[in-house]
């Protein structure tokens, strides 16, 4: 019995248990559930065994009460019965035999008094292991949902924990390519490009000063031509067209 109440004790104790707080305080919380997980699948199976024990050990008392019950009517209507034929025979002159069915029913009515006593000796104790059955299955149905509720905590933990470590990964990624700095690798691509608009943008320029001067040269030659035939035109008498 001290064993079944120090069960249902740890049972109490373990379904009280404020996993939020001891989740605040733990140093590892993922840790500290794993070590809970076990810890109550342990007691659960412990409890289990208890219960069935317990229930085993109830149902036997509690047939033996029904028997010593019965027992103890069988024993009452033997006393009724001895009684009733002792009254029947000393009716009759018979008080030889009379006072031995007397004697019976006196027997029997002891009997039934030993089997009453039995069965009320026995029914505190059955009364006390259904409590204990009661309070058992109880606390075996807190572990259980506490249990259920470790383990979602624990689930909820490890996602969390491995949500902030790709968010950790991404930001240490992004760290590692500042845009605006010059030295990393996107911000000296992006002077080369800029570095190679401009030489080509020069070369267009270049190109075009040239091909200007080509045609100033080209207008300038046709000038000198024009002006080379009216002299021409002149020194031979005839009219300047």
């Amino acid at each position: 019995m001290a064993e079944k109440q120090t069960i249902l004790g740890r049972i109490a104790q373990l379904a009280k248990a404020n996993i939020n707080a001891l989740i605040d305080r733990a140093e590892d919380p993922e840790k500290l559930l794993d070590q809970m997980i076990r810890d109550y699948t342990n007691s659960i199976a412990e409890a289990e065994d208890a219960v069935a024990l317990t229930i085993g050990n109830l149902r036997l008392a509690e047939a033996d009460h029904a028997e010593d019950v019965a027992a103890a009517a069988d024993w009452g209507r033997k006393a009724a019965a001895a009684s009733t034929k002792a009254d029947q025979l000393r009716a009759a002159g018979n008080a030889a035999d009379a006072d031995r069915f007397d004697n019976l029913a006196k027997v029997a009515l002891g009997k039934q008094i030993a089997f009453e006593g039995e069965a009320r000796s026995a029914e505190p104790m059955i009364a006390s292991q259904t409590d204990v059955v009661a309070k058992l299955k109880d606390g075996l149905v807190q572990m259980k949902d506490k249990l259920e509720q470790l383990r979602s905590k624990r689930d909820q933990l490890v996602a969390r924990a491995k949500s902030a470590e790709a968010q950790a990964q991404v930001h240490d990624a992004i760290g590692s390519i500042n845009m605006l700095d010059p030295t990393s690798e996107v911000a000296r691509f992006e002077e080369k490009v800029r570095r190679e608009e401009a030489r080509v943008a020069g070369q267009q320029e270049l190109a075009a000063s040239s091909l200007d001067a080509q045609f100033e040269e080209l207008e300038a030659d046709s000038g000198a031509v024009e002006i080379e035939a009216r002299l021409a035109a002149l020194k031979a008498g005839g009219p300047v067209a």
